[in-house]
């Protein structure tokens, strides 16, 4: 019987039957609530991880489950060969929320990029006039923009595309925070700029002062899109309501994803000028799930909640209080304690135990944190996440940074 199975009879499972993508931590999780998880046997967990940005709010927030159950009760699903109620209001208030005019929406992060580059190609060839099956993209070195076979081209990271090739074209690289070196490689064929505000997976880079800006401004001088990819920054998780908010820029494209489904349900979007997404026309682009009414109406209500619930200051508030405390730990391992908002990352030094063997630590402690690159633990929890939780978790991480 199921309710028989324990943590280590899952991960045999899961050994057996599921695909070995992802390297599980050694808990199986069972049910959630809030900031809260619980493994199969009962022990109790605070998640730092948030499903890699995806929970911003929380496992329950009720608002969100309650609008999930109001539209799964009336219409879940429709073919995509009509436009439901649901969409076009997602569309008018997403487009609304982000300042732009026009929204394309689809399921996945990794889908909104590919949107993204297809849409900057089409551009290239219909506006701008660059020869066809020339344009060029520039993308920064140590990204993450998904995993799909064109976005692992656009990856200067060998995992992500050795052994996955032929790789597609037309990416050019350059070092992420570095603007001269973006207009060193801006040519005729350069249709885009394709940046990530903060580099998540890559272990939380944030840039220099005035990057972004500065990038802004070249793409404006050169007649080449910039492409903000906030899948994992957008909607508060920085204390902005998108990271490109601290420079005060506005790119030509968003790339959203993640927390937009509240953590309930994929959606996803690309999101920009009402010029620049008109180059698309129908069947040039689709999703048999793209914009269903379940995730839009789920997604309205996040829209919602992040407004009424001044959720970007309260992810401000606490992620200054969170690296202040880390920051406050004096730990023989930690190199540097880095980030925005309810972002953060903690890099070790090397020689001493790696991010994998700190998380793992840390999730027998009762935490839930993830690693990324050898060094850095990425630190990410829902942004409701209350003081007693943060300081439940800081003190199990102060103890396992310190002996």
């Amino acid at each position: 019987m199921e309710e028989n199975y324990s943590n280590e009879d899952f991960i045999r499972l899961a050994r057996l039957f599921l695909a070995p993508n992802y390297a599980p931590f050694p808990v199986t999780f069972d049910s959630a609530s809030g900031s809260w998880i619980w493994d199969t046997d009962g022990k109790q967990y605070v998640d730092m991880m948030s499903g890699y940005s995806a929970l911003n709010l929380g496992y329950d927030h009720p608002r969100i489950a309650r609008a999930m159950r109001e539209q799964f009760d009336k219409l879940s699903m429709c073919s995509r060969k009509f436009l439901s109620r649901e969409m076009v209001l997602f569309a008018k208030e997403l487009a609304e929320f982000c300042g732009m005019e026009m929204v394309l929406p689809m399921n996945t992060g990794a889908e909104a990029v590919e949107t993204a580059i297809k849409l900057a190609r089409k551009w290239a060839y219909t506006r701008k006039g660059v020869p066809i099956n020339k344009a060029e993209i520039i993308v920064c070195e140590n990204n993450f923009h998904g995993r799909t076979t064109t976005i692992s081209s656009a990856s200067s990271i060998p995992q992500y595309k050795d052994l996955f090739g032929p790789l597609t074209p037309g990416f050019i690289f350059v070092p992420f925070g570095d603007a001269d070196a973006l207009l060193e490689k801006i040519r005729r064929n350069t249709a885009a700029f394709l940046v990530e505000p903060i580099q998540g997976e890559g272990g939380i880079i944030v840039p220099p002062k005035g990057y972004l800006k500065e990038c802004r401004k070249i793409c404006l001088n050169h007649n080449v899109l910039f492409m903000a990819d906030e899948v994992q920054t957008g909607f508060a998780r920085t204390g902005t309501m998108f990271a490109c908010d601290y420079e005060s820029v506005k790119p030509d494209l968003f790339t959203l994803g993640k927390a937009l489904g509240g953590g309930m349900i994929p959606i996803s979007a690309v999101v920009g000028s009402r010029e620049l997404l008109e180059v698309f026309q129908p069947a040039d682009h689709g999703s048999t799930f793209g914009g269903n009414p379940l995730a839009c109406h789920v997604a309205r209500e996040v829209l919602k909640v992040l407004k009424d619930e001044r959720i970007a200051e309260k992810a401000f508030e606490s992620g200054r209080y969170l690296t202040d405390r880390l920051r406050a730990i004096p730990s023989p391992y930690v190199k540097e304690i880095r980030g925005r908002g309810l972002m953060i990352g903690i890099e070790l030094k090397k020689g001493g135990p790696n991010a994998h063997e700190i998380c793992s630590r840390l999730i027998q402690a009762g935490v839930v944190c993830s690693d990324t690159k050898e060094y850095v633990v990425r630190i990410a929890p829902a942004l409701t996440i209350r003081k007693f939780e943060l300081d439940w978790a800081l003190e199990r991480i102060e103890k396992v940074l310190t002996t």
